[in-house]
């Protein structure tokens, strides 16, 4: 990933120090994603801002393409190789793009952390779960063993898994889905994260603990001051867990603004197809409708509604 230099560090605060209610955690500007060089280059995202405040949940919806994952995985700087990236990414005003792999790893997981869709692709088969939760406190927080297998147990707990034992000697297969989700955000709080990238994370579950693990993050954020960015393509779920939203289309913001809001009178007219797509209990047995080559016209034609003029949320 390249980086480009920082725009200054504005406000900076230890990332020891606790976060004071709304204070700004993530703030990121004029953001811009390309993948490949010359005519075949794609660019992925197009001049996105957002912020994250302490106690927030920032929900990002939009279709598959649109750059919602990106903007995380960029964030964390989990960018594939030969990916360039531009603009300014802040944690506390700490300017992130411009600090070399050794540095940034000192916020990667005991900052920022990512809970993936898969477990079973967050969480090794071959180890416990004990073992892996246990190596990333270890390897992100100080403290010997004891101290840290209480800060394990303690953070289990936290996401309701009493049976802290039977967890921690159990393999990721021996869990429920809904189990190792919760075994992933217990991780990401032993180790301190104080924002969370939550990637479609309720997508491979039923939908009773879906409406569990929902709750769940919500708790914890009122608890504990985490933001966090919940990434998904249902805007059902957005709409139940998140304080403000976030929609986009090819790599850029089209509209951002209060959940309730934007849900109940989108002013943008993709947010408006993304709403007419969903199926309803009441709906008259047809084919479900899809967003019109007509339609994608005027969209793409469309200003951004609450949304900066280069491209991102404005506060």
């Amino acid at each position: 990933m390249t980086r480009h230099p920082a725009r200054g560090r504005i406000g900076r605060r230890s990332p020891a120090t606790e976060p004071e209610p709304g204070e700004e955690m993530l703030t990121v500007e004029d953001l811009v994603v390309e993948f490949g060089d010359g005519p075949t280059a794609t660019r992925a995202l197009r001049g996105v801002d957002l912020s994250l405040r302490a106690g927030q949940v920032l929900g990002v919806a939009g279709e598959s393409g649109s750059g919602k994952t990106t903007a995380a995985l960029a964030t964390m700087g989990l960018l594939a190789r030969g990916a360039r990236t531009s603009g300014s990414i802040r944690y506390r005003g700490t300017e992130l793009l411009s600090l070399p792999e050794r540095e940034l790893r000192q916020y990667r997981g005991s900052q920022l952390a990512m809970i993936f869709q898969e477990t079973a692709s967050a969480l090794n088969p071959v180890f416990t779960v004990g073992d892996q939760l246990m190596m990333a406190a270890r390897a992100h927080t100080p403290g010997g063993r004891g101290e840290v297998r209480r800060r394990v147990e303690a953070a289990l707990a936290d996401v309701r898994l009493l049976d802290t034992d039977r967890v921690m000697n159990s393999y990721p297969h021996e869990l429920s889905g809904g189990m190792c989700q919760r075994a992933i955000i217990a991780m990401a709080l032993s180790c301190g994260s104080r924002v969370l990238f939550a990637d479609e994370p309720t997508t491979a579950l039923d939908v009773s603990v879906q409406r569990e693990i929902l709750d769940l993050i919500r708790g914890l954020v009122d608890r504990h001051r985490l933001a966090v960015m919940m990434i998904s393509h249902d805007l059902a779920v957005l709409s139940d867990v998140c304080d403000d939203l976030m929609v986009m289309y090819r790599g850029r913001v089209v509209e951002s603004g209060d959940a309730r809001t934007v849900l109940s009178a989108p002013g943008h007219p993709y947010t408006q197809a993304l709403l007419d797509c969903i199926p309803t209990l009441h709906g008259t047995g047809g084919d479900l409708r899809e967003i019109t080559p007509e339609q994608r016209v005027i969209i793409e034609n469309a200003a951004p509604v609450g949304v900066a003029a280069h491209g991102g949320a404005r506060r």
